[in-house]
C-alpha cells in the first residue's frame, strides 16, 4: 500500500470514528431546553379554597422531577420561581433562581417553596407577574428558547378595577398577556388549580393570540396522589411522570385565529 492512500484509509476511518462517537453521545443544544417560569399564588383566597398545601407538595415533586429529568420530563434550561401577589396592585415579586433548588430533594423543596411563598398576600395581580417574565426573559436572552409560565393558582384575578365586578368576565378580560405574545416562538401558559368556571374563563375571556394556553382543574389535580407508589424512589415512579405528562404538560397547540 502507498503512503498516501494509507493515510487516507487512516483519514477516512478517524472520521468515521468521530461521526461514530457524536452519534452515541446525547444532544447538548441548550437551545432546545424550555426556560421555566413558575408563579406561586400567596393570596388568601387560594388557602381557602384549600389547594395551597396539596399544591406545595405537588410543585415539590414537579420541580424534582424537571430538574432531575424523571421520567421523560424535560430538564429547563433556566427555572424561576416566583409569587403571583402582593400587599398592593403593581407589587414586584423577588424570582428564586434554579440554583436555590439545585441538589435538594422533594421535602426541601416543598419546605423552602412554603417558607419563600406563604399565603399571606391579599391581591393577586398576574401582570405584574407576566411583566416581570417577559423583563427576565430579555435580559437572560431566553427568547430564542421555548418558554413555559406555570402558573400555581385558582386563576381569580383579585385587582380592584374601578367600574368592574370582582370575579366577573371583564376581570378577566383585564389579564394582560401581551408581554408574553412575541416573547418566543413558543410560549406555553400553564395554569393549574382553578375550579372549571374559572378555567373557562381564561380559555374564552383572557385576550391573546400567539400565548398557548392549557388549565388543569383542581378536581383533576387530586388525582396526582394516586399516582404514587409506597416505598418506591422518586425515580422510579413511572406512573406519577405520565400522569404530569398527560395532564400537566400536555404539549398544546395554538388555538386557531
Amino acid at each position: 500500500m502507498s503512503r498516501r492512500s494509507g493515510s487516507l484509509s487512516v483519514a477516512l476511518l478517524g472520521g468515521a470514528l468521530l461521526a461514530t462517537t457524536a452519534m452515541a453521545q446525547p444532544a447538548t443544544d441548550h437551545r432546545l431546553r424550555e426556560s421555566l417560569f413558575v408563579g406561586v399564588d400567596t393570596s388568601g383566597s387560594f388557602v381557602q379554597a384549600g389547594d395551597y398545601g396539596p399544591a406545595m407538595t405537588f410543585l415539590g415533586y414537579y420541580l424534582y422531577g424537571h430538574l432531575n429529568g424523571l421520567g421523560g420530563l424535560g430538564q429547563p434550561r433556566e427555572l424561576f420561581v416566583a409569587a403571583i401577589g402582593g400587599k398592593e396592585a403593581s407589587e414586584p415579586k423577588a424570582f428564586h433562581p434554579i440554583l436555590d433548588f439545585a441538589g435538594k430533594d422533594i421535602t426541601q423543596i416543598e419546605a423552602d417553596l412554603k417558607r419563600w411563598f406563604p399565603p399571606t398576600d391579599t391581591l393577586t395581580d398576574f401582570n405584574v407577574f407576566f411583566a416581570q417574565v417577559a423583563r427576565i426573559a430579555k435580559e437572560r436572552n431566553l427568547v430564542l428558547s421555548p418558554i413555559t409560565v406555570l402558573l400555581v393558582t385558582d386563576g381569580i384575578p383579585d385587582v380592584p378595577v374601578p367600574g368592574v365586578k370582582p370575579g366577573s368576565a371583564a376581570m378577566y378580560q383585564r389579564i394582560d398577556l401581551g408581554p408574553l405574545e412575541y416573547l418566543s416562538r413558543n410560549l406555553t401558559v400553564r395554569l393549574i388549580y382553578p375550579n372549571p368556571k374559572v378555567g373557562e374563563h381564561w380559555r374564552k375571556e383572557v385576550p391573546r393570540q400567539r400565548v398557548k394556553l392549557w388549565t388543569t382543574e383542581s378536581e383533576v389535580m387530586k388525582g396526582w396522589r394516586a399516582q404514587l407508589v409506597a416505598g418506591v424512589d422518586p425515580g422510579d415512579q413511572a406512573r406519577l411522570w405520565k400522569w404530569v405528562r398527560d395532564n400537566v404538560d400536555f404539549r398544546v397547540r395554538l388555538r386557531p385565529l
